[in-house]
């Protein structure tokens, strides 16, 4: 087994995936009113997320710009959200990286199978905008500041993106 390396990164991104406008805007507006350093990155669908989740470095071949946190929505044109939370915990490159089903189904279903996917939390979406900002405001403040996450650690993993 080859010897895995930690370094401390600059400050990751939020990688919100969200596919209804409305939805979108309230998420970026309650992003901003928390004042996090992190940059937001958006993707309409789960084929563009998981574009985006695998841009290499062309030098060394691991990713480029891992989020600290992804905000995924479960219904999602392309790929949905289960789909893109199963490449992405299968991916040993990436597996690491946090994953929030932020969504409005609270079916029973939908949060057994995204736990047993992998993902990190299962969060619905409050129906009030105040209650979205404090939602949106808590998870922040925790996966994207005070989480640490080996997502950078990626020295030493054979093969990624297989």
């Amino acid at each position: 087994m080859r010897e895995m390396r930690v370094t401390k990164s600059a400050l990751k991104p939020i990688l919100v995936v969200e596919d209804n406008p409305r939805d979108l805007e309230l998420t970026l507006a309650a992003l901003k009113k928390c004042k996090l350093s992190n940059g937001i990155i958006v993707a309409r669908d789960g084929e563009e997320a998981l574009r985006m989740l695998s841009l290499r470095d062309l030098e060394t071949g691991w990713p480029t710009q891992l989020p600290a946190v992804i905000l995924l929505e479960l219904d999602l044109p392309k790929i949905d959200g289960l789909e893109v939370l199963e490449r992405v915990k299968s991916n040993p490159a990436i597996r690491h990286v946090p994953i929030v089903m932020f969504t409005s189904s609270c079916e029973d279903n939908d949060i057994i199978l995204s736990y047993e996917l992998g993902a990190n939390a299962f969060v619905v979406k409050p129906m009030d905008s105040e209650a979205l900002s404090e939602a949106i405001r808590s998870l922040s403040a925790f996966w994207a500041s005070l989480n640490q996450s080996p997502a950078s650690c990626f020295q030493g993993l054979a093969e990624p993106f297989r």
